[in-house]
């Protein structure tokens, strides 16, 4: 498999990965090291090779992206709808207000009309788990998941990776640890498989109503106290509190989880030198970070952002022209 030589003649370091084989993008879990690693060199190579995000390829530009959000989102959606436009792929934008929907249709149905409009790709964000594999099982498309309920988002698991990787190199080694709501994360699920993975020691840290002691059961450290791990982790990723999940109040108050969690002025002082803050977004300043962290000198939160877009690119480059080039075998 070969990229289109018109767009990226310019840039020789990059190079399309011949071994990639998988059609959809479900999860972290199923990805192996190796692959995982892939999708972190590609979007590497497409950040350098787009000037960090900001001009345009025409590697898709005979491809089709579909975004079916069933949740609202804001940087995801935009993230996917921005990165097929710098690769220079046409998109839909779905909307399931005013869809057929609301007529009865199934939602198996609606992606399968969609899919039937020549689309390459179909990212899909929907509250219950698992949706993105039963529409990898009914659609010929690639899938990609974009977060299905508290199960996992896997482009934000590469994004929080990809932005590690480019502070401290190896992943293997490091001390990473997602403190808040790791319950109802789909972020935290995304990034304990990937980092597990790629060889990191994971801590998962927040109330005990909020963090349950199974994750031991994968190699995870499990704690209570985010004061007692400060000076043993390079990066803290600081999860969302997501009340809209949750049946009942996990703890007392909002203040009282800010007095426990929050990553303020006086425990940066006894983190480690150079420590990365990190957080998926939307943030809360003065619930999980106050803003003197979250615009500070160690906060990598903006980068994360913009590494979301490589990401994204990354994941449909790979899909859509392993998709493309299937597609040709059988003609």
């Amino acid at each position: 498999m070969k990229p289109a030589q018109d767009a990226i003649g310019a840039y020789p370091d990059f190079a399309y990965p011949e071994h990639w084989t998988r059609r959809s993008l479900l999860d972290l879990e199923n990805l192996s090291a190796e692959e995982i690693n892939t999708i972190l060199d590609v979007a590497a190579s497409l950040k350098r090779a787009t000037d960090g995000c900001r001009t345009k390829l025409s590697l898709l530009s005979e491809c089709t992206v579909a975004n079916l959000f069933f949740e609202n989102s804001t940087r995801t959606r935009t993230s996917f709808s921005l990165a097929a436009r710098r690769l220079g792929a046409g998109t839909i934008e779905f909307s399931a207000a005013g869809s057929s929907l609301s007529k009865g249709e199934s939602f198996i149905d609606t992606a399968k009309t969609i899919e039937a409009m020549n689309v390459d790709a179909i990212i899909v964000r929907h509250s219950t788990p698992g949706t993105p594999h039963l529409l990898d099982q009914e659609l010929q498309c690639a899938v990609i998941n974009a977060g299905d309920g508290p199960h996992e988002h896997p482009t934000q698991g590469l994004l929080d990776i990809l932005t590690i990787r480019e502070h401290r190199g190896d992943i293997a080694g490091l001390t990473v640890a997602l403190v808040g709501d790791i319950a109802h994360s789909r972020t935290a699920r995304s990034n304990i498989w990937g980092l597990l993975k790629l060889g990191a020691h994971v801590i998962v840290c927040g109330p005990s109503t909020l963090v349950s002691r199974r994750w031991e059961e994968l190699g995870v450290e499990v704690v209570y106290r985010l004061d007692d791990i400060l000076d043993r982790c390079d990066v803290l990723n600081l999860l969302r509190i997501q009340f809209e999940r949750q049946a009942t109040r996990p703890f007392p108050s909002v203040h009282e989880y800010a007095l426990l969690y929050a990553m303020n002025r006086e425990r940066m002082r006894r983190a480690k030198d150079d420590i990365l803050i990190m957080a998926p977004g939307p943030i809360n300043r003065g619930v999980e970070i106050t803003p003197e962290v979250a615009d500070g000198a160690h906060s990598v939160i903006l980068e994360q952002v913009t590494n979301g877009l490589a990401v994204r690119m990354a994941v449909l480059r790979l899909l859509c022209h392993a998709q493309r080039d299937q597609r040709k075998e059988h003609q």
